[in-house]
């Protein structure tokens, strides 16, 4: 039996929020904002270096309105931090007015971690809000709009736009909901994340050939799993052409990646999954699985290494069972 949303939101023991502006920094914030006054950063990356790094309580950046190009890098910290970037409706991405930006490759030289636009290394709890992260880069080389690197991180509300390798969820546990993935090549990816994906808005770009997820996972006792639940596949444009994107490729040999009750147009090829490369395929022992998805991109027979799942993957068996009280969680957002 098809689950219904009321059913869904029971099955992850859910809450749900109803819409809020946000335009003015939470009491004890430090500021961001491109007119900068007193007592105020003019960069995101000098609010970040003004946080205490061995203080246990929790801190907080809010940012105003505006476009900051450069690159920013957190820490590892003894606390939580959570970022709010100002918008008129915290409960989506489309109403953001903060966008970070830059341009770094792996073709400058830089490692794929390093051309991060937000290079998020604090394990401590760190959450992030409403906040557009872009590499501009393109096409020709790996290229991160956020690495996400030392787990127990969360993205709320946030858009994240690149081409090659725009998400890496590395390391630990992590959780994207109600946000926008953009990209064309392994552009959800990582090793040894255990990543929820929920309510994701997820948008590939207009070329001949495209993956949305590479996943590296490399024994089958790693934990890592990729899980994309309640959330949206389609083309960036009208121009992308049918069946050209597959939802992933095993990056490493015991990949595990599940897309459940998810929306896709035709932009996804009826195959569903690829094989790394014809030299390497890296699929004797993967896991790609399959539920109760719907649209025309979920349609077809599906390569010989896929799976039917019989169930939905639980949210508790990606993050933990108590995944409702980690410190990185909002389940406001949680579908």
């Amino acid at each position: 039996m098809k689950l219904t949303t009321s059913l869904r939101g029971l099955f992850l023991g859910a809450s749900f929020a109803a819409a809020t502006s946000r335009t003015s920094p939470p009491s004890g914030a430090l500021v961001v904002n491109t007119n900068a006054s007193s007592g105020q950063y003019k960069t995101v990356s000098a609010a970040v270096k003004a946080l205490s790094t061995t203080s246990t309580a929790a801190q907080s950046i809010f940012i105003y309105p505006g476009t900051y190009s450069e690159q920013v890098a957190i820490p590892a910290l003894k606390g939580l931090l959570t970022i709010y970037g100002s918008t008129t409706n915290t409960d989506s991405y489309t109403s953001n007015t903060v966008t970070i930006t830059n341009g770094a490759s792996q073709a400058s030289g830089d490692t794929d971690d390093g051309t991060g636009t937000l290079r998020a290394e604090t394990s401590s709890g760190f959450k992030l809000y409403n906040v557009n992260l872009v590499n501009s880069y393109g096409q020709g080389s790996q290229a991160l709009a956020l690495s996400s690197n030392a787990g127990n991180q969360g993205f709320y509300g946030c858009q994240f736009t690149g081409f090659q390798d725009t998400v890496m969820a590395e390391t630990g546990l992590s959780l994207f909901a109600k946000s926008l993935i953009v990209g064309n090549t392994d552009f959800i990816f990582g090793q040894h994340g255990q990543t929820w994906l929920d309510g994701v808005d997820i948008r590939v770009s207009p070329t001949s050939l495209g993956y949305v997820t590479a996943s590296g996972r490399s024994s089958s006792s790693d934990p890592s799993y990729y899980v994309i639940n309640n959330s949206t596949i389609a083309g960036q444009t009208s121009s992308v052409a049918s069946g050209s994107h597959y939802l992933g490729r095993p990056w490493g040999d015991y990949a595990r990646v599940a897309f459940q009750f998810t929306s896709m147009t035709n932009v996804i090829n009826s195959a569903g999954w690829s094989q790394w490369e014809t030299s390497e395929p890296n699929t004797d022992h993967v896991s790609f699985g399959e539920y109760e998805n719907t649209g025309a991109g979920s349609e077809g027979t599906r390569a010989s290494f896929a799976t039917k799942l019989s169930a939905p993957v639980a949210i508790a068996s990606v993050l933990g069972s108590n995944w409702e009280s980690l410190s990185f969680v909002d389940t406001s957002y949680v579908s």
